[in-house]
């Protein structure tokens, strides 16, 4: 069965049990959203690393509850439920920097496009560094311990003329309209996919600790956003300076102004040229 082009039958053989690590996958034409379905199913009980994909989204959400577009056939819309029973519930948060991890992968590897991400886990790509994907991810609150639901937007062929830019002025982008070699939704969910549960397991073995995991020097190796001169838009206020590491938590420190040493945990990082 394809759904927009989303062989679920494919994606099933290679990745759902005996033959892949996920306990189960759907596919759907469309839905609201893949996150809030997925959390619901949480609630009845669904089990760690169950699967949902989604052809298109009609109220897919990003980072501070922004809207996400996702046209029908366009995209790659999918969310993740872990249940990491020995990691620590403050540590769920970073699952998404290894989300990010993994969409660089997919953008590098089998795409075969130039990528980095911008703090916390916006994917930009081409020379231009346009933004093609971005994560969510929550916390799950249903009694069977810790988990969480990560959900990955990507946009795969252009975008409709007039969408418009994102948070920071950040310009739309695709994975076509960087140059991809490959544009197939099966082939990139499957390798988003892989990569996410390879990445996922090894920062589950260790705890959710991104530095014993490697996630945070993997993370550090891919950031466009360290060494960038950044302004970064808080709930109280706003503030500007140099990026200059991620620490082991996962927040971004910046050298502000005045020389005073910041750690971001959360917030709109903006990107400031300085020619």
């Amino acid at each position: 069965m394809t759904e927009n082009n989303l062989d679920v039958l494919v994606l099933r053989e290679q990745l759902v049990a005996p033959n892949g690590p996920y306990a189960a996958l759907d596919v759907v034409e469309r839905t609201g959203s893949t996150n809030a379905d997925l959390m619901a199913a949480a609630a009845d009980g669904a089990a760690d690393r169950t699967v949902l994909v989604a052809g298109e989204q009609t109220a897919g959400r990003g980072r501070r509850d922004r809207t996400w577009a996702s046209p029908p056939g366009s995209g790659v819309y999918l969310s993740v439920l872990v249940r990491p029973s020995a990691v620590p519930q403050e540590r769920l948060g970073s699952l998404a920097l290894v989300a990010g991890l993994a969409l660089v992968h997919v953008a590098t590897e089998t795409a075969g496009i130039e990528a980095v991400l911008k703090w916390p886990n916006d994917l930009l790509v081409g020379a231009e560094r346009a933004k093609a994907a971005g994560v969510l991810s929550e916390a799950v609150h249903d009694g069977a311990g810790p988990g969480a639901v990560v959900g990955v937007g990507l946009n795969v062929t252009a975008l409709p003329e007039g969408a418009e830019p994102g948070p920071g002025g950040l310009a739309p982008g695709s994975f076509a309209g960087a140059g991809a070699q490959v544009t197939d939704r099966t082939t990139i969910t499957a390798s988003f996919l892989r990569a996410f549960q390879e990445m996922e397991a090894v920062w589950r073995m260790n705890d959710g600790d991104l530095e014993r995991s490697g996630v945070l020097t993997g993370y550090r190796d891919v950031c466009g956003t360290i060494g960038q001169r950044v302004r970064a838009e808080l709930p109280d206020g706003v503030l500007t300076g140099v990026a200059v590491d991620v620490d082991i938590d996962g927040r971004l420190l910046v050298k502000l102004d005045d020389g005073t040493p910041k750690a971001i945990s959360a917030g709109d990082i903006v990107h400031l040229r300085t020619d």
